[in-house]
């Protein structure tokens, strides 16, 4: 079985030889770009106009790519997936081991909220049991984790906990970040963070290889939030909305990069009785077939 180390190389994730004259050859961090909402790309769009770009992208040819042809490795398919599938918001996951002897701190972009009653989430795993990440070997012997979200402000710090480093060594006192205590977990929240949420496991399933058959691959995770932090100013007075300004979320990309988010729009949700059983031209559009529809 290769060792995790080994598969970080293979995936060659830095496409730099030497990351730091790069990076310093970069314009410096802009701390003056404040988060702001602007307008749509076509503010006048209306029903069956399609894409906004004028019916550019339909001049450009797409590639067929069978996920397990002859010859493709399955590290392509991952390498592809995580630079298309994007921006894809980070799990900062926090878990203690079952005996409180062992504490984890790792980021996951294979994450997402999928349900608010009850709050679930799900977390993926590379690897299967016989190769389990620490956070997946504490998640599942202890029950529970902290998910935190990660802000501009930690972000290196956050960084560094993706390192390899062996069972039983603290990404904690690497990263420099705070443990703070939770309500119904164990385990400790991360206290920079803006949002963090507590959880319990709900299940696991394992994933099996369909190019190499025999061969684990993944554990997709499924943990239930039973408790919220947010910090007092990015939280209105209802507490059902977290300002994006104030906790200006990293995402991430391809390869070793990361995304900021600076900029949004607004785009209310269309109501059918309204915006289209009321509008002519657009239930004339509704009667009408095109092909492939």
């Amino acid at each position: 079985m290769m060792s995790r180390a080994d598969a970080e190389k293979l995936i060659q994730r830095n496409p730099h030889p030497d990351f730091k004259s790069v990076e310093s050859s970069r314009a410096h961090w802009d701390d003056s770009i404040q988060w702001n909402i602007k307008q749509t790309i076509k503010p006048d769009w209306k029903y069956g106009d399609g894409a906004n770009d004028g019916g550019k992208s339909l001049k450009f040819p797409h590639i067929s790519i069978d996920p397990y042809e002859e010859g493709r490795p399955a590290v392509s398919n991952y390498k592809l997936l995580i630079s298309g599938i994007v921006p894809r918001p980070i799990g900062f996951i926090s878990t203690r081991s079952k005996d409180g002897s062992s504490t984890n701190l790792a980021p996951f972009s294979y994450f997402q909220v999928i349900n608010h009653d009850p709050p679930l989430f799900t977390v993926g795993f590379a690897g299967g049991f016989d190769n389990a990440k620490d956070s997946l070997k504490n998640l599942t012997e202890s029950g529970e984790c902290v998910i935190n979200i990660i802000s501009e402000h930690f972000l290196e710090a956050a960084n560094s906990t993706s390192i390899n480093a062996p069972y039983g060594e603290s990404e904690w006192s690497l990263s420099g970040l705070t443990p703070e205590t939770c309500k119904t977990v164990k385990a400790s929240r991360v206290k920079e963070a803006i949002f963090s949420v507590e959880g319990k496991l709900d299940f696991t399933k394992e994933y099996e290889s369909k190019a190499t058959p025999g061969q684990k691959t993944g554990v997709l995770a499924v943990i239930e939030g039973t408790h919220f932090w947010v910090r007092e100013d990015a939280i209105n007075k209802e507490k059902n909305l977290i300002d994006p300004a104030i906790l200006r979320p990293m995402s991430r990309l391809g390869g070793i990069t990361y995304g900021r988010l600076t900029e949004g729009v607004e785009l209310p949700r269309p109501d059918w009785e309204e915006t289209v059983v009321k509008n002519e031209e657009a239930m004339k559009l509704v009667k009408l077939k095109v092909d492939g529809q």
